[in-house]
């Protein structure tokens, strides 16, 4: 799964990786983003354009009674998504792509967590494969939510969570985002588990733990490390 991610990378390499239209977004550096948060996401408008815009992250269904559903819809696995009455729309229609430069998975060890940093090296940015949706609130207007898709850890993680976040290969990034390619089974092999080149692992401070921590503290590397975990 995936809980925590970063996005410290200037907008101008994002529009560089992401290949985005528009003006240049603001956006502040995010050490430690968390759920229920806005964050920037990439879609295909109508026209075939990519916009940047933010959402919040935790997917409310377009049939959700109420958005609280969202807080557990933060992640959506791969292999079910086409199926699944939460998702399933989404997987049509609303594919995005999530930017980061890195995220947190916790070891487990008995009652022992180690937060661990994934990122690529030189800290370079990335794309996970997304979903968002639109809930009509009534006169209250609309909420647009995403979600992260995960897939089976690849073998450079599987060490530290069985699970993780698909990470797109760029050259992927136009046929996840075609809104004429309605069929899920056609973009299902880009969600396959892969290797990643240039995949970098540590363990960080247990300050990452709560969002409340979102600072530059969050991304260096610890040696307080439980012997268990060793």
């Amino acid at each position: 799964m995936c809980g925590r991610y970063s996005l410290t990378t200037p907008p101008e390499a994002l529009r560089g990786l992401l290949d985005f239209d528009g003006p240049t977004p603001n956006l502040a550096a995010r050490y430690n983003i968390a759920p229920r948060q806005a964050v920037p996401v990439v879609r295909c408008e109508g026209t075939g354009e990519r916009h940047l815009v933010m959402l919040r992250w935790g997917l409310v269904p377009y049939w959700a009674k109420d958005e609280g559903i969202g807080d557990r819809l933060i992640n959506a696995r791969s292999e079910t998504a086409a199926e699944k009455p939460s998702f399933r729309r989404a997987m049509e229609t609303r594919r995005c792509l999530i930017p980061v430069d890195g995220f947190y998975e916790w070891k487990a060890a008995g009652k022992l967590k180690q937060p661990y940093r994934i990122e690529l090296d030189g800290r370079r940015p990335f794309a996970f494969a997304g979903l968002w949706e639109r809930w009509e609130k009534g006169a209250g207007g609309s909420l647009e939510t995403c979600a992260i898709l995960t897939t089976e850890a690849n073998d450079r993680l599987r060490a530290i969570h069985h699970r993780m976040p698909v990470i797109l290969d760029p050259a992927a990034y136009g046929a996840w985002l075609d809104v004429e390619a309605r069929d899920p089974r056609a973009v299902a092999p880009l969600l396959r588990r892969r290797e990643v080149d240039g995949l970098v692992t540590y363990p960080v401070s247990t300050r990452v733990n709560s969002p409340r921590h979102d600072d530059p503290s969050c991304l260096e590397r610890t040696d307080e490390i439980a012997p268990k975990l060793l």
